[in-house]
């Protein structure tokens, strides 16, 4: 597997963490895995609402806190994931995990970190911080692809962020 593929991006507003994702969203291909990670309010459900409409997915998108799980119809399916409150990695077997991540969608889990063991190898990590600036909404989303499955990925994502007008630049505003 070659090695890992890092960028990091600034966002001003939650709509920008949406942007940006839908902007990641469009490149996406059934069977992909986004890792997402963060602080409690960081926009991970932003960040997957953006993903779903890229997808074509117009339904209203919320965080599957207690269901663990929230399927989304659409050409390409979305598997969202909130594994906030699973007390073992193994709960997540018991709803067919597996099933999801190498079925035909795209799989989004919130709080991947609390499952860290039984991720694939190869995924797309997105980890999304509040700034320590004044500016509550600006964001830093650190995006990593790893494996060979996402080779290209990053070049893509960097061209549409770019032709949106996205920057990473230090500050917003």
């Amino acid at each position: 597997m070659k090695g890992k593929r890092m960028q990091m991006f600034k966002v001003c507003s939650q709509k920008e963490t949406e942007v940006f994702a839908e902007k990641l969203g469009e490149i996406l291909n059934p069977g992909d895995i986004i890792c997402l990670t963060g602080n409690l309010g960081a926009g991970k459900t932003a960040f997957t609402r953006g993903l779903a409409k890229a997808l074509g997915i117009n339904n209203h998108i919320t965080s599957p806190t207690f269901t663990i799980v929230n399927e989304y119809e659409a050409e390409i399916p979305l598997y969202h994931f909130d594994v906030y409150r699973i007390s073992s990695p193994d709960d997540m077997f018991e709803i067919g995990f597996e099933e999801y991540l190498y079925g035909d969608g795209v799989s989004v889990i919130e709080w991947a970190d609390l499952i860290y063991d039984i991720l694939p190898l190869e995924s797309i990590n997105v980890r999304i911080d509040i700034s320590s600036r004044t500016n509550t909404e600006e964001r830093v989303i650190e995006v990593e692809f790893k494996g060979n499955r996402y080779l290209g990925y990053e070049e893509k994502l960097l061209d549409k962020w770019s032709l949106y007008g996205g920057n990473n630049e230090d500050t917003c505003g």
